[in-house]
């Protein structure tokens, strides 16, 4: 795949999906809103956004808008060779804005795109010089500047979408989605941030809900199995057991036995 230069408006209705190619999207009318990874912002008036390769991207346009946007395989001649150090820009998600000699450059890029497109395919080989140009200039711009950090995710409103579909069957790709990751970048920055899998975390999440019901109700437990995910009585007193050293039942006994005790010492009073 060569590097590609095209000028198109972005959907108003929100879009996401993620490519195993880098790409450069430029504002030149209008806004588009952008969420790379969970970094999230919003380029209009000569501002854009760098999308890494394999990177889970939810972007929308508003209203009347047209953006630039380079495609740029990693084997692209502007990021290869003797350029091989401009791929480093895609290390990260970013968003930028161009100062005014990126601008007057980008004005002659489109023009020059613009009028040989009147005439038939623009060759390849112009697009990846006017692509290394732009990618050139924007590298000594940003190549000092350290890439904005992930922002955390939100654990809270996560809980809250795992405790929702509790009883149904949960998938990491579910919980991603959710939190507008990739699978993979998710996975990565969950353990990173909680020590745990995404699995691990929603069959804490199981246990908890079904301790809950085993201590405040008289539910069987093959309902509290259904209620909290489990797909039968046994699998929850498998996962009680490995967490706990004990089976549910043990701890409902317990609780009950609590109960009792201290029900008598109020009458005993």
């Amino acid at each position: 795949m060569n590097s590609a230069i095209r000028q198109i408006p972005l959907d108003t209705a929100t879009q996401h999906h993620a490519h195993d190619y880098h790409q450069i999207v430029i504002a030149l009318e209008g806004r588009a809103d952008f969420d790379i990874e969970g970094l999230g912002g919003s380029i209009e008036g000569f501002s854009g956004c760098i999308v890494p390769a394999n990177h889970m991207h939810y972007y929308a346009g508003t209203g009347n808008n047209r953006q630039l946007i380079l495609d740029l395989p990693a084997d692209a001649l502007a990021l290869t060779g003797h350029h091989h150090e401009l791929a480093r820009l895609f290390d990260a998600p970013r968003f930028f804005t161009l100062d005014t000699p990126l601008k007057h450059y980008l004005a002659f890029l489109t023009q020059e795109i613009g009028q040989l497109a009147t005439e038939g395919p623009v060759p390849s080989l112009h697009q990846e010089r006017l692509a290394t140009t732009l990618l050139g200039s924007l590298y000594t711009r940003l190549a000092n500047e350290a890439p904005p950090g992930h922002r955390r995710i939100d654990l809270h409103a996560l809980d809250r979408y795992i405790d929702d579909h509790l009883s149904s069957r949960i998938k990491v790709a579910d919980l991603a989605a959710f939190a507008c990751l990739s699978e993979t970048h998710f996975t990565e920055r969950f353990r990173v941030q909680t020590g745990l899998s995404p699995w691990q975390y929603v069959i804490q999440r199981r246990l908890e809900a079904s301790r809950h019901l085993l201590t405040r109700s008289h539910l069987p437990l093959s309902e509290i199995a259904a209620l909290t995910g489990f797909s039968h009585q046994s699998a929850l007193s498998r996962a009680y057991r490995q967490a706990y050293g004990h089976p549910p039942s043990q701890l409902r006994r317990h609780t009950r036995a609590k109960t009792l005790t201290t029900d008598s010492k109020l009458l005993d009073r």
